[in-house]
């Protein structure tokens, strides 16, 4: 599975004022920790007003390159700043993302095909966020449809489930994962992602509830993960689950892990 380390997210207070602030260390620092911690993409976010975006992205862009050859997960819904991190990019990233909304569909798309590894979609669109399942699927279907007819491979596609949060939508986590289970089964080469902390927001101890869902999406096929990699136990779950679903060949992962000193308490 996919690690997507969130910690770079200028919506994030300390990382917002050092997008401002043009603090290259802090940033440098962050995405440093979360590669040696098993990240596999670094998310960036400038977080910033529409009209300075494209700079500031490009800023994260060249920051975190400058420190990592990991390639980076693009994460904003404004397609100029988009565009412009695409110009600087080192390695094709993942575009977070997509959606079901038309605006989306016809600024961000565009820029996929041969430019990008892979787009995110959201399993929103322009009538709002949708409730059960059945809605989700139906802004899965016309999603594909896009893609499809942009020449952007099934396996391209990371499917967002929208993962709501169970301390307000007590069955927010099961219709993610029914969704998952549905489109599966509908579309075998599509690839399922989340923001793995929206499940758990505002609840105590966030991690154990973001361990539970996780091991749950794993199951059901899960392929990508914008996640916590700093967190010990989510890593430690992941890399268990992986284990035991078959998913890791010859458990190799899991022992490199170990041994490498990231599974269990620190020393």
């Amino acid at each position: 599975m996919l690690i997507i380390g969130e910690k770079i997210n200028g919506t994030l207070k300390k990382v917002g004022q050092a997008v401002l602030d043009r603090d290259g260390a802090f940033i440098q620092d962050l995405a440093r920790r979360q590669a040696e911690a098993g990240a596999d993409y670094i998310d960036v976010n400038a977080g910033t007003p529409a009209a300075r975006e494209p700079e500031d992205l490009v800023w994260l862009v060249e920051t975190v390159q400058a420190v990592t050859e990991l390639p980076l997960c693009l994460d904003s819904a404004n397609p100029k700043a988009l565009a412009a991190a695409l110009e600087r990019t080192a390695r094709p990233p993942l575009i977070n993302s997509i959606s079901g909304e038309e605006s989306r569909l016809t600024e961000i798309l565009p820029l996929v095909p041969g430019r990008a590894a892979g787009v995110i979609a959201m399993l929103l669109d322009d009538t709002g966020m949708p409730q059960g399942v059945e809605d989700r699927l139906r802004v899965a279907h016309r999603i594909l449809e896009r893609t499809r007819a942009a020449g952007i491979p099934d396996e391209q596609v990371y499917i967002d489930p929208l993962v709501m949060a169970v301390a307000t939508q007590q069955d927010g986590a099961l219709v993610a994962l029914k969704t998952m289970r549905t489109l599966r089964a509908q579309y075998p080469d599509v690839r399922f992602s989340v923001g793995l902390s929206n499940v758990s927001f505002g609840l105590p101890v966030r991690t154990l509830v973001n361990q539970a869902f996780l091991t749950l999406a794993l199951y059901e096929g899960l392929d990508a993960a914008i996640m916590d990699p700093l967190d010990r136990g989510v890593m430690g779950m992941l890399l268990a689950a992986e284990v035991v679903l078959g998913r890791d060949r010859f458990c190799r992962r899991y022992v490199g892990a170990y041994r490498s000193g990231h599974l269990g308490r620190p020393q």
